[in-house]
């Protein structure tokens, strides 16, 4: 039973974490903290540099802006980024509430209208895929083009092994579990630092956001057929827990995308290996003529 648990954790961790240009402008050397309003509740984000478009990072489940701190440098070198804390995460307030995709798509929204950012080129760690094809479903205008970074457009195993998951993160030893599936989605370039602040980030999440972020995940009508119109790059930590036709069903949603796969990587490969992660990145947006 114990070792089926700990295959059914790393299996399902993957589905937590599952036209313009962007204007170029002189970067700060360090991000402008601030908060957006979303009902009565702050998002807390961090700005670099200034314009009507830009890049918005949104990480994963459990997660926080912090994340992204290898990409900051690069991508603010060329455009404008806007780095996300979403809510109940990190330093964004967190109120009793259903932490669903649908809230996070409306506090990005929240984040560019507070910061006056009219289109944005989006890309969402692990659980931020969902959440930003959900930003797409909901304001299609302001979407420039998407970045997968291993995360997925379908969810991983039926919905009874996905319910006993979330039944493990419902129990009093939940802190145990994450630990578990963090190790288990630990990469063999991950430093110790980024080990913990991944641990540091997951125990200061609160139990309910953690519960129901996961449980508004397993939400099947998430996953529909619907097609992503926009420019779309997917990079994926090579993996047996990605099935022989993974790109095809990609295709299948987001027509033209562009599939990268790391070798050698965990889950967090933004963390892993930074530059060839940025690099990928800023090729895809040269290509697509989203950098001027």
């Amino acid at each position: 039973m114990k070792t089926r648990f700990k295959g059914s954790l790393i299996l399902l961790a993957f589905v937590l974490f599952a036209g313009g240009a962007v204007t170029v402008s002189a970067q700060p050397s360090s991000g402008e903290p601030k908060y957006a309003k979303l009902d009565k509740a702050r998002v807390y984000y961090e700005n670099y540099g200034k314009g009507k478009e830009a890049i918005v990072l949104i990480h994963g489940w459990g997660c926080n802006l912090n994340h992204w701190k290898e990409q900051i440098p690069d991508f603010s070198k060329r455009a404008r980024v806007l780095a996300i804390d979403l809510p109940g995460h990190g330093k964004s307030d967190k109120p009793e509430q259903a932490y669903t995709m649908d809230l996070f798509a409306m506090a990005i929204d929240a984040v560019m209208t507070d910061a006056k950012v009219e289109k944005a080129v989006l890309i969402g760690h692990s659980m931020g895929t969902p959440v930003v094809r959900q930003f797409y479903r909901k304001y299609p205008n302001k979407t420039l083009a998407i970045v997968i970074v291993d995360g997925s457009l379908r969810p991983f195993g039926d919905k009874a092994t996905r319910d006993n998951f979330i039944a493990a993160f419902k129990s009093p030893n939940y802190k145990q579990a994450g630990s578990q599936m963090f190790a288990a989605m630990s990469g063999p370039n991950l430093s110790d630092e980024n080990k913990e602040q991944v641990k540091a980030s997951f125990l200061s999440t609160p139990q309910p956001v953690l519960v129901s972020a996961m449980e508004s995940m397993n939400d099947d009508s998430l996953y529909g057929p619907d097609k992503i119109n926009v420019p779309v790059m997917a990079i994926l930590a090579r993996s047996p827990y990605w099935t022989a036709d993974t790109e095809q069903f990609f295709q299948s949603i987001a027509p033209g995308i562009e599939v990268h796969w790391f070798e050698g990587v965990g889950h967090f490969l933004m963390m892993e290996k930074p530059k060839e992660f940025d690099e990928t990145v800023l090729a895809f947006l040269d290509k697509n003529k989203l950098l001027k």
